[in-house]
């Protein structure tokens, strides 16, 4: 078992503590050239200490194909709410830039081994990560259709793989074909059903559904305006604003409607505010400085 305070200088290297502003560069930045285990914990969680050596020898046994990032969620909150950390231990991979994997809750050394060994395939995996990114940038272009193929493509080789069966999904919902990217969110594999990509995408298909059915932009507009204390005119005005691609104005208003009446509808302005920020990356500024707003309002 490793102690912390007796790594090498190479070790040291592979396994940092990281904090709120270094997060960026030691994670999402460090995992665009090789995965980054992310290991959440605190001095008082007895299984962190179990499991967070048993990490760290995974991670060196790698010899430098996956580094690993400590952060404690006590010293560094705003990441642990930005990252929706319910509950200690919780370790997510980096990968490009993005989560790719994790799970909660102490797990057995084979399976520590194996979740590290998976994740040092990806800088090595025959062009899988390469593939995925172009996937990406595809999508991102709008050339929905192309990107579909690459991720099936992936998903052929890597049947488990999330990000490339959430990239998927959010393709079919990019061509409007909700009932298919439904049926394969539906049909994910048990082991990658939570993994932060898919959850990505069922909240992104949650958000085309509802945009389906979003009343007229101005009309509503005009109705909060009119009667600023109308909540659901407010709420059925995010929806609207979010479905014509105005995020940030979204979040605006159900970060107001969430001011005024933090319980109306069973919370609805919260629930909706976590869908619109599940579906976008972590690193979204939109999404970042929502969370905080929210935080901010719910602790006050």
């Amino acid at each position: 078992m490793l102690e912390l305070g007796t790594q090498t200088n190479t070790d040291a290297e592979l396994i940092k503590d990281s904090s709120e502003s270094t997060f960026m560069a030691d994670v999402v930045e460090a995992s665009r050239e090789v995965p980054v285990v992310v290991d959440f914990w605190a001095e008082w969680c007895g299984p962190c200490k179990t499991l967070g050596p048993q990490l760290e020898a995974a991670v060196l046994a790698q010899r430098g194909k996956v580094r690993m990032v400590k952060v404690d969620v006590d010293k560094n909150q705003q990441i642990a709410a930005q990252l929706r950390i319910q509950s200690i231990p919780t370790v997510y991979a980096f990968w490009q830039g993005q989560p790719v994997d994790g799970f909660q809750g102490a797990i057995s050394p084979a399976e520590v081994t194996r979740f590290v060994e998976k994740l040092a395939g990806l800088s090595g995996d025959g062009g899988l990560g390469e593939a995925l990114e172009a996937a990406e940038e595809m999508l991102a272009e709008g050339a929905a259709v192309d990107a579909a193929q690459t991720f099936a493509a992936i998903l052929g080789e890597e049947p488990e793989h999330p990000a490339a069966l959430g990239g998927l999904a959010r393709a079919h919902v990019a061509m409007n074909e909700l009932d298919k990217a439904e049926a394969l969110l539906n049909n994910a594999p048990a082991k990658i059903a939570t993994a932060p990509e898919v959850e990505a995408a069922r909240a992104q298909l949650e958000l085309a559904r509802q945009a389906a059915d979003a009343g007229p932009l101005a009309d509503l507009q005009a109705a909060v305006e009119a009667e600023p204390g109308n909540h659901q005119a407010r709420f059925d005005y995010a929806k609207a604003l979010h479905a014509a691609g105005r995020v940030e104005e979204a979040v605006d208003e159900l970060l107001e409607l969430f001011r005024r009446d933090r319980e109306w509808n069973d919370g609805a302005a919260k629930t909706q505010l976590f869908t619109i920020f599940d579906s976008l990356k972590p690193t979204d500024p939109v999404g970042q400085k929502g969370r905080r707003r929210l935080s901010s309002m719910i602790f006050a």
